[in-house]
């Protein structure tokens, strides 16, 4: 049932986050597991009629942004957190994640730090592929992010005493704002597009984030 449910993410954003939770008790899965994996189902029959709507545009109207949150601890077995990403073009998503990090982090800021550098990879083959398909991005590619200090962090070296047990990898985030490939700019976490890839949300706030990266129901 899983795996029939991972087809679907290509086009389901909306499930992301649900669909790669319960993926992680494949090995040992228990009664609760089948119980939350048939609700998925059950939301999957009641919104048949919904997908992404891309609308056409002129391809300087096709703007890549991004934006990149985390749950902090959010997994209960071993307190690692959850990176999720989103990216537009235009007004509606091409590229989403949702995935449990590989390191346990010690702050809020830190899980961010991470969840932002795993999105600026994203993001540089994102920019090569619409290089290579003739869609130009003109000066930096937008990433918006809920949280300052990890804006900050990526931006001012001095800062680099209290972060120097995360791994080197995660830091060529700064490189990357240096050199002004990527701009950090922060957003309310009311607005904040990828809060529906990393936690569970309300049901209005799930339909408002739903909507905003471009799902609707099509009518016969």
């Amino acid at each position: 049932m899983i795996g029939c449910l991972i087809y679907l993410l290509a086009t389901r954003p909306d499930m992301t986050f649900a669909v790669c939770l319960a993926a992680r008790y494949m090995e040992r899965p228990t009664e609760m597991h089948v119980v939350v994996v048939k609700r998925i189902m059950r939301y999957l029959k009641g919104t048949m009629k919904f997908g992404m709507l891309y609308k056409c545009k002129n391809s300087t109207e096709l703007t890549l942004q991004g934006w990149s949150d985390s749950d902090y601890a959010g997994d209960h077995d071993d307190r690692k957190s959850t990176s999720g990403y989103v990216f537009t073009l235009g007004e509606s998503a091409i590229c989403w994640s949702s995935k449990k990090q590989p390191i346990v982090t010690l702050s809020t800021t830190e899980a961010e730090f991470v969840s932002a550098a795993s999105c600026a990879c994203q993001c540089l083959w994102l920019k090569n592929v619409l290089d290579h398909l003739h869609i130009e991005q003109n000066g930096c590619i937008i990433v918006k992010c809920d949280n300052s200090s990890t804006i900050k962090l990526s931006k001012n070296p001095i800062m680099h005493g209290r972060s120097k047990h995360i791994d080197v990898r995660f830091h060529f985030l700064r490189d990357l704002s240096k050199d002004g490939v990527i701009e950090f700019q922060f957003c309310k976490s009311q607005e904040q597009l990828a809060d529906i890839m990393t936690k569970p949300l309300k049901l209005d706030s799930f339909c408002r984030l739903r909507e905003r990266i471009g799902m609707c129901e099509f009518q016969k």
